[in-house]
């Protein structure tokens, strides 16, 4: 079992090394005009219209997370109930 716990050791050492290491973006939100506030929800992006929309003020949808929802081939209307 020690032999097995310093062969994982050394083996994350080796892979911290070699690790690249380039900044992570820190502010890779939408921009505010594709950002919208709707009451008891919160902020959300997108078109909400969409079936796809992740309604979220993170993620814009499923199949096109980084858009544009404007011309998006995988746009399908959502149908609401009444």
């Amino acid at each position: 079992m020690r032999k097995t716990q310093a062969r994982m050791r050394s083996h994350l050492r080796r892979v911290a090394r070699n690790f690249p290491r380039e900044p992570i973006p820190l502010d890779c939100r939408p921009e505010p005009s594709d950002r919208y506030y709707l009451e008891g929800v919160g902020y959300l992006i997108g078109d909400i219209s969409c079936r796809y929309n992740a309604r979220s003020a993170y993620l814009r949808c499923a199949v096109n997370p980084s858009g544009p929802c404007e011309g998006c081939r995988y746009y399908e209307a959502k149908e609401f109930t009444k």
